[in-house]
Parts: structure tokens; C-alpha cells; sequence
């Protein structure tokens, strides 16, 4: 990676953390409804970039979520498991694009995009729901929340990227 990439990944690493811990860990709509915002950074990492470095990175990006959180670890442990699989969605959703590393996140088509976002997005809630809750009798409200927040999350993934898209590139 270059210095100026670098640089742009650390500034949306704090921004997000702030952004979530901030303004987003405050919404919570019917009691199970939180747009998580911060897995962004996941999801927009550079497709050429370090994938061990990217699991560490998640590691800290969901350890900080947690600390701020006082949640106990379920943030980390959801965004190392969807740093992890991140590969195999990107293949799944861009095909031979991604394996040849000519994929940009603004630059696919839209049913790509929302593939590989809301693949991401379901898999990260649901397990971290089913890690917060951990308890089999509560299965309903895992998957609803899961639902309704991976909405939610989608939703505002998809509209800050479209927002901060730069039209020149």
C-alpha cells in the first residue's frame, strides 16, 4: 500500500469508531434495531491490501466498539470471523473480477455491490447477536434483530458510500 492509502484507512478507522461509538451506538430503534456503520472499514479495505493485516486491524476496530461499548468481546469476534470470510464473499460476489484484482467497491454494478455488502452485513450481525444473546430459547429475536439492523446497516452503508463516492476516479 502506498503512504497516502495508509493514511486514508487510518483516518476511516477513527472516524468510524467515533462515528459509531459517538452517534450510532445511541439510536436504537424498537429496542433491537442499531445500525452498525463501523464495519465499512471491512468492507472498503483495499481488495490488494494485507489480508492477515486486515484481521488484526478488525481485531482492534471491534476491540475498540467493545471497550466503548462495555459489550465483552462480541464486536472483535464478529469482525475477525467476517475479516476472515471476506475473500470468499468477494469471490463469490465479483467472480473472476476479484481474482485478478480488478474489483473497485465504486466502480462494480449495483446487485454486486449489494451482494457482497448484505452478505457481509448478515453474517456479521448474526453472529454478533447470537453471541450477545447466546441462548437458544431467544432464537426469534436473534434472527429479527439480525434482520431489521442488517436493513438498517445496509441501508447506510450503501448511502455513505454513494455520499463520499468520488465522481473524478
Amino acid at each position: 500500500m502506498k503512504n497516502i492509502e495508509i493514511f486514508r484507512n487510518i483516518f476511516r478507522f477513527i472516524i468510524l469508531i467515533l462515528v459509531q461509538v459517538l452517534l450510532l451506538n445511541q439510536i436504537n430503534f424498537l429496542g433491537y434495531i442499531n445500525p452498525y456503520l463501523y464495519i465499512l472499514f471491512i468492507i472498503i479495505y483495499p481488495f490488494t491490501g494485507n489480508k492477515s493485516f486486515l484481521i488484526l486491524l478488525s481485531f482492534f476496530l471491534g476491540l475498540f466498539i467493545d471497550m466503548f461499548g462495555d459489550s465483552g468481546g462480541v464486536h472483535a469476534a464478529a469482525c475477525v470471523f467476517i475479516a476472515y470470510i471476506r475473500p470468499v464473499i468477494l469471490k463469490f460476489s465479483f467472480g473472476v473480477s476479484y481474482e485478478y484484482k480488478s474489483v473497485k467497491i465504486n466502480k462494480t454494478g449495483f446487485s454486486q455491490r449489494i451482494i457482497y455488502i448484505s452478505i457481509l452485513v448478515l453474517i456479521h450481525h448474526l453472529l454478533l447477536f447470537s453471541l450477545e444473546i447466546f441462548n437458544i430459547d431467544h432464537i426469534m429475536l436473534i434472527l429479527k434483530s439480525t434482520l431489521f439492523s442488517s436493513i438498517f446497516s445496509v441501508v447506510l452503508i450503501l448511502s455513505t458510500l454513494s455520499l463520499f463516492n468520488r465522481k473524478g476516479k
